[in-house]
């Protein structure tokens, strides 16, 4: 006669479930949650769809805050630089300028403060329209509102 096999699915084994030893860090047992009542179904596992969706407007609030907190210039130096070596090329009828680096960053410290003031306040005309959208009406608005003496130009 064979001995005894010792396979999966031979027979039952009454098993009782060994208890580990309590660890002073962890309670002995960890209080449970209830479950979903009876009846209703169990949501379970998200199927994977892709990345999370997120509400709309989440991460642009986030860049916002951000960017807030930084003091760094916001516009790129190099295309910058360029920008302002033609417009001064433009006013000097051809004569190339050597422009030290200091001004430079100057004069886009100087620039980046304007915008940024000037977007403030058109921000501020398109909530009094009742909007949250800016528009560029907006913008040429505070525009003619601050004057020659502001930046009209």
């Amino acid at each position: 006669m064979d001995p005894p096999r010792r396979g999966r699915g031979r027979g039952r084994k009454s098993v009782t479930p060994r208890r580990r030893p309590a660890s002073p860090a962890r309670p002995a047992s960890p209080a449970r949650r209830p479950g979903p009542p009876v009846g209703t179904p169990s949501r379970g596992p998200r199927p994977s769809r892709g990345p999370r969706r997120r509400p709309p407007g989440l991460l642009v609030l986030r860049e916002i805050r951000k960017l807030q907190k930084s003091t760094n210039l916001l516009l790129r130096k190099l295309p910058f630089s360029r920008l302002a070596r033609e417009i001064c090329v433009k006013f000097t009828r051809g004569v190339d300028f050597c422009w030290q680096a200091q001004a430079l960053l100057a004069l886009q410290e100087a620039a980046e403060a304007f915008l940024v003031h000037l977007f403030e306040d058109a921000y501020l005309l398109s909530l009094h329209a009742g909007r949250v959208t800016l528009f560029p009406k907006d913008v040429q608005l505070a525009r003619r509102i601050r004057g020659i003496q502001e930046g009209l130009g």
